[in-house]
């Protein structure tokens, strides 16, 4: 890592711009927002356009010379060894639909590792940031307290879009940790994995998403204490899945995983 990667900056930047992003959706939460459609199908609005703009504005400003990949307005130019990931409202289906389980995912990556990142749920007014060796941190600044429930009987399971879970070579694990979860329950991307970082779930798993649809979720869990892989239980974040979780359970989910594979 660079000697001049000040890392208690990327921490207030991430911070700032996951605030920034939230003041910019936030007028149109529930105010009624015309719905566009990308190329891919997937919905898009002017809050997604006004939130990215105010991420952008931020993260420039702070580190002109690093490159981004904003999910909106696609790769601008800078240096590859260090750039930033931005999707500046996960969740817009929900989001169009007047759902509170929606939020900008900011991370900043070097040589690929992601040293620092921010994640919220603006409508419900939480918010969790973390820097490498700085730690991981609520919207009031405390540090981030995951669930310390290690049986996975106990558990509860946060899932994101199950039918693309079910369509992965892992399902049938999928299926069994659902069964034999004390609890199951779906509250989309960003949301599912908040409610991790929030201590009322002990895992997340998703699967068939965008790279800024994780970018920051490696930083997040490592400093509050638990744990990130891919279902395969690697580090490679172009598979498009990932298995979050307090770190206690983590073995039992990829070896559940693993197990069942098809």
């Amino acid at each position: 890592m660079p000697l001049d990667l000040d890392l208690d900056l990327a921490l207030d930047v991430a911070r700032r711009a996951a605030e920034a992003a939230g003041r910019a959706a936030l007028p149109y939460f529930r105010a009624g927002v015309a719905v566009e459609r990308k190329p891919d199908r997937s919905p898009v609005t002017a809050a997604d356009r006004d939130a990215e703009a105010a991420i952008l504005a931020i993260v420039r400003a702070a580190f002109p010379a690093a490159s981004i990949l904003a999910e909106e307005s696609g790769a601008h130019a800078g240096d590859p060894e260090l750039r930033w990931i931005i999707d500046p409202l996960d969740g817009t289906r929900g989001f169009t639909r007047g759902g509170r389980f929606w939020g900008p995912l900011i991370a900043l990556e070097h040589r690929g590792q992601t040293v620092a990142g921010a994640a919220a749920l603006p409508a419900a007014g939480e918010l969790y940031v973390a820097a490498r060796g700085r730690g991981c941190f609520d919207a009031d600044g405390a540090r981030v307290r995951l669930s310390r429930i290690d049986d996975w009987s106990e558990a509860t399971l946060s899932v994101g879009e199950l039918p693309r879970l079910f369509a992965t070579p892992q399902a049938a694990g999928v299926r069994r940790l659902v069964d034999t979860a004390a609890s199951s329950r779906c509250w989309g991307d960003v949301g599912g994995a908040c409610m991790v970082l929030a201590g009322r779930a002990e895992a997340w798993l998703e699967a068939d998403v965008q790279r800024w649809d994780l970018g920051p979720f490696p930083i997040l869990f490592a400093e509050a204490g638990g744990r990130f892989t891919t279902l395969e239980g690697d580090q490679d974040l172009s598979r498009g899945n990932a298995v979050c979780s307090n770190g206690l359970v983590h073995d039992h989910v990829l070896a559940t995983l693993r197990r069942h594979i098809g």
